[in-house]
């Protein structure tokens, strides 16, 4: 069978970065080509808050030597479920670490009872990682970015431009180390006062204010978890007397932005919100973990824009984890591009922006199913002349459509979880979020959300009207796979590492890959596939009137060669 096989011989691959903070120690695993495209498979954070015991000596204590090998034990296991090598996987230490006196002893440490080799990052090498990350999330690569993040013991700032880093400077300000230095300060306006004085104190020292002006600047962003987070909350009008939780539909169109009115508005809230009792309950259900901080952390982004004269600054999803993966792709694939698959990016912010973490990395779930069951019907040549010439058609865009669709099928959720599907269309139809793709591209993405789920689109309905007659025999098998990856990454069904895709003269078969010794979350309980019994089914009948064959789905965990459970929605075996 002659099929188009340029996508499959890309290479592409798992990467983890680790992320060892003054405030908390995070995981990232992405799944990235040396295209420009990234995915983020996992995520995990563990508040370790190295930078209390700073505040009180110059080292880290026996106890938190032990919650960060806990942490990181942690870490390594899920890294050895996803079968990620040593080589593809980096940690890296930041100011705290590196303030440490017996940061020798720490690192030590973590290489004798984890294994991990931990490189202690100078704040320049922090700053240019954060500047790479942001690279992978924003379309700024041809303009003179100002980046800032602002860390639990130091802030980042860095201008760059077209990947070159023209200036870097990392400035002693956290949000932990300053709430170390002098509480949280919510409603005491003489604390709050003398914050400040310190701040604006430490940046001029540093003669910051004049480097940036020498160098200048097109554009400020910021992509730290405290200014996403105070995003967030401008969007969800905390600074108002209620806060929407999932914000407003409207406000949400404006895309990763933040003024300097709209920050004094939650500096404001935060520091002068009235009855000090009410407030701090109303910040800690809004900001959760981080709400210890966060006065902190928003006072010194009021000073910064301040200062440095910032009237609007972008926000980016990624930073210094996203940085290293990148770094790390450069060592690997040969002249990787920063640049590269801008659309794609668009694609990833506009998940981002109306998922929370757990319904992204569903959508990133999804979208690795979908993939696999793509190319594994692109490899098959057992099927009737007709079919063949259809999945001979598919072209790599085609697969990007899909995977697309599969990380966006649940942004609707944002508004309500009743017909989610047609919301998720309605946005993607009518945002203007997705740069790159033409009108007829956005419409297909849209109509696979739209599709995702309740009944299967026929040939002849309205919504595929305009598509010609091939179009809608590729929409029809899209859409299949799209439903069944969302069934199979549905409410956890199965430890997914992925899925092996093949057809033989009996029929079609997919094998679930169960991760390796995945270790499982407090709360969290043992996946089966009879939990999604009834709606597999369903989806394996769309599929079966699609191809004219049966498909058998099996589960087989790749931690014993003992264990293997198979599910069949076949109505006849005889038909394999």
């Amino acid at each position: 069978m002659a099929t188009n096989t340029s996508y499959m011989q890309i290479p592409q691959t798992l990467f983890a970065s680790i992320d060892m903070g003054t405030s908390s120690f995070k995981l990232l695993i992405i799944r990235a080509y040396p295209n420009g495209k990234f995915l983020t498979i996992d995520t995990l954070k563990q508040p370790v808050i190295l930078g209390r015991d700073l505040s009180s000596s110059c080292s880290i204590s026996t106890q938190s030597q032990a919650r960060s090998v806990e942490s990181l034990l942690m870490f390594r296991d899920i890294i050895q479920s996803h079968n990620i090598s040593r080589d593809h996987t980096r940690a890296v230490a930041t100011a705290a670490v590196r303030a440490a006196e017996n940061k020798d002893e720490f690192v030590e440490c973590v290489r004798e009872k984890v294994g991990f080799e931990v490189d202690v990052l100078t704040g320049e090498q922090e700053a240019k990682f954060v500047y790479m990350g942001v690279l992978q999330f924003l379309p700024v690569f041809d303009r003179l970015v100002l980046s800032v993040d602002i860390g639990g013991g130091s802030t980042e700032f860095v201008i760059g431009k077209r990947g070159k880093v023209v200036f870097c400077e990392s400035v002693n300000l956290g949000h932990v180390s300053l709430s170390e230095k002098f509480g949280t300060c919510s409603g005491n306006f003489e604390e709050v006062l003398k914050m400040r004085e310190y701040v604006r104190m430490v940046i001029l020292e540093f003669g910051l204010v004049e480097k940036v002006k020498e160098s200048g600047f097109e554009v400020a962003v910021g992509s730290s978890g405290t200014i996403r987070a105070i995003e967030k909350a401008v969007v969800s009008g905390y600074d108002r007397d209620f806060v929407d939780n999932v914000g407003d539909f409207g406000g949400c169109k404006r895309d990763w932005r933040l003024s300097r009115g709209e920050l004094k508005g939650i500096v404001e809230r935060l520091c002068c919100g009235g009855d000090g009792e009410v407030e701090r309950v109303r910040r800690e259900r809004f900001f959760k973990r981080r709400s210890e901080f966060i006065v902190a952390g928003a006072v010194l982004l009021d000073e910064i824009f301040e200062l440095l004269g910032i009237e609007e600054m972008e926000v980016s999803g990624y930073g210094l984890g996203e940085g290293v993966v990148a770094d790390s792709l450069a060592k690997v694939f040969d002249g990787y591009d920063l640049n590269a698959n801008a659309r794609w990016r668009s694609v990833v912010r506009l998940a981002m922006r109306f998922n929370n973490k757990k319904r992204v990395k569903a959508g990133a779930q999804c979208a690795s199913i979908a993939k696999d069951i793509f190319e594994g019907l692109r490899k098959c040549d057992k099927l009737d002349n007709n079919q063949v010439k259809l999945i001979a058609s598919f072209e790599d865009k085609d697969l990007e459509y899909l995977e697309a669709a599969c990380l966006l099928h649940n942004i609707g959720h944002f508004t309500s979880k009743k017909g989610y599907h047609k919301q998720s269309c309605h946005i993607i139809m009518n945002g203007d979020h997705l740069y790159g793709y033409s009108t007829d591209e956005i419409k297909l993405i849209a109509l696979l959300t739209r599709f995702h789920r309740k009944k299967f689109p026929r040939s002849h309905h309205a919504f595929l009207e305009e598509f010609p007659e091939q179009a809608k025999q590729k929409f029809r098998v899209l859409c299949a796979i799209v439903r069944l990856s969302v069934i199979l990454q549905q409410n956890d069904c199965v430890n997914l590492r992925g899925v092996d895709f093949f057809h033989s003269y009996e029929g079609f078969k997919l094998v679930i890959k169960e991760a390796r010794d995945q270790p499982y979350l407090p709360g969290s309980s043992q996946p089966t596939l009879d939990n999604i019994e009834a709606e597999l089914e369903k989806e394996l009948e769309h599929f079966k009137k699609i191809f004219k064959q049966e498909l058998l789905v099996v589960g087989s965990s790749s931690s014993s060669n003992d264990r293997k459970d198979k599910f069949t929605c076949e109505r006849d075996a005889d038909h394999l």
